[in-house]
């Protein structure tokens, strides 16, 4: 719990581009796993749920900021 803490607020910090940016390269790199998954199996299958959990932080960090919940305002 103390490790999602600590990443989410370094992803607090990011501004709304580099939020975007990882966003993206998580969503290739989800793709290529199961992808992968489909073809010959994975060494470590909860990375999926992993990326999934970080797609969904970085997307609710985005969505604050765009309706300025928690006094988040978009950081461009």
């Amino acid at each position: 719990r103390e490790q999602t803490q600590g990443n989410l607020q370094l992803l607090r910090e990011k501004l709304d581009s580099e939020l975007e940016f990882d966003r993206d390269e998580l969503r290739k790199e989800l793709f290529e796993l199961r992808f992968k998954s489909s073809s010959e199996g994975l060494s470590n299958p909860a990375r999926i749920g992993e990326i999934r959990k970080d797609i969904a932080r970085i997307k609710t960090i985005l969505n604050e900021r765009r309706r300025n919940i928690r006094g988040a305002a978009p950081r461009t």
